[in-house]
């Protein structure tokens, strides 16, 4: 027998697990999306009038509907291609972060706040009393694009990247990268909604930004949706990802202790998603993942002793983070008896713990944002230190204890 045998899946085995890893809201959203476009399309039904959103049919006769069928039609199938492959990456992110009802609700509320907004500017660019720009009022938009412009901007927020790739040409600063995508789509694309997306840009930083914090309710009212008898058959879906952690406004932490590129929402993301289950060479040996950490999979980095030789980890932190962690106590000791010294953080305000417990703190920052989420402070130390002071990997870290 040949060594070093590699194997080549094929088209539909590569489909397959592209298809898998995307979570259960997501792959809805897709699925609903591509399925009213054929039957528009094997229908021959192409004006969109009665579903569009149209501010001067809903001012006038008050067709409410428009704020949330105007989302999942779409005119062309390069505009449902497009805007399914950016929400697949982004998507998938938010709802391993959030979990599935949770980021339905937030679907829902984005979704009505960008159409209000959306309304409210028409309205006043329409009938003030300088220069009406009566094309607004009758201006027919529909697609998904200006949830993606939302999910754009919270996470970009939650990555905490200072910088992004416009399409793999250019680097950007992070905050000016939704409206940098506004210009070039706008100035690329013909008939592209500039007040839908401009809303969705405008509703993504107001709901980073906390402005919206007393529209989410609590954990609570997720886990009583969760635990009703209808959501069984849901739940027991291998891609449904609960609800837990969180506090009760369910705000996403921002931080900015990081300086990374991350590509974003671009052909970059799209191309990714859509070749990875096209046919590659891979090695025979697959790891398997652990049902206990939904989602992608992620290598979780040790503390190191400077004077231990390369490679040398504590072998009992991962077994001490897989552990049920209901015990504060349990993870108070495992805190203290960590003897290995982690890499020191280049932060300039960083938090010391006392001398007898041999580390250095994660950024004080970091630990609050956890502690507001509903953590507790402990296990948060213990799982920044396992996550290298990633806040992403830490709060994944969390949520998986809890469930």
């Amino acid at each position: 027998m040949r060594p070093n045998i590699v194997t080549e899946a094929g088209v539909q085995t590569r489909f397959n697990q592209w298809w898998n890893a995307i979570p259960f809201l997501t792959s809805s959203v897709v699925v609903v999306c591509g399925i009213i476009y054929l039957i528009c399309l094997l229908t021959g039904y192409d004006s969109f009038y009665e579903v569009c959103f149209l501010p001067s049919a809903i001012i006038s006769r008050f067709q409410v509907y428009r704020f949330y069928t105007a989302i999942i039609f779409h005119g062309s199938l390069l505009h449902v291609l497009f805007n399914m492959m950016a929400l697949v990456p982004m998507g998938s992110e938010l709802e391993r972060i959030m979990g599935s009802v949770r980021l339905l609700y937030l679907t829902f509320l984005l979704a009505t706040t960008n159409a209000i907004l959306h309304l409210l500017i028409a309205s006043l660019a329409g009938y003030n009393p300088f220069y009406q720009y009566d094309h607004l009022m009758n201006e027919c938009a529909i697609g998904f694009s200006g949830i993606l412009f939302s999910m754009i901007v919270i996470e970009t927020s939650l990555s905490g990247v200072t910088s992004r790739s416009v399409f793999g040409l250019f680097n950007v600063p992070a905050k000016l990268y939704p409206w940098i995508l506004l210009v070039v789509f706008q100035l690329l694309m013909t008939n592209v909604s500039l007040l839908g997306h401009l809303c969705g840009i405008l509703s993504g930083f107001s709901y980073s930004y906390g402005l919206f914090n007393f529209l989410m309710p609590g954990s609570s009212f997720f886990t009583t949706i969760e635990s009703a008898s209808w959501m069984s058959s849901f739940i027991r879906r291998p891609k449904f990802i609960m609800c837990t952690g969180g506090n009760p406004s369910n705000y996403i932490p921002t931080y900015s202790v990081q300086n990374t590129t991350s590509s974003g929402f671009s052909t970059g993301n799209a191309w990714r998603s859509l070749s990875s289950w096209l046919p590659q060479r891979e090695a025979s040996n697959q790891s398997s993942e652990d049902s206990r950490f939904p989602g992608r999979g992620r290598t979780l980095s040790t503390a190191r002793d400077p004077t231990a030789p390369t490679g040398e980890t504590d072998p009992n932190l991962h077994a001490r983070l897989l552990e049920d962690s209901s015990s504060p106590d349990r993870l108070s000791d495992a805190t203290i008896t960590t003897t290995a010294e982690p890499r020191q953080v280049p932060i300039a305000n960083t938090a010391v713990l006392p001398q007898s417990q041999g580390r250095v703190a994660a950024p004080e920052e970091q630990i609050q944002k956890l502690v507001a989420m509903g953590f507790d402070r402990t296990q948060v130390e213990v799982a920044l230190a396992a996550a290298d002071d990633d806040l992403t990997v830490a709060v994944e870290i969390l949520m998986s204890q809890q469930a």
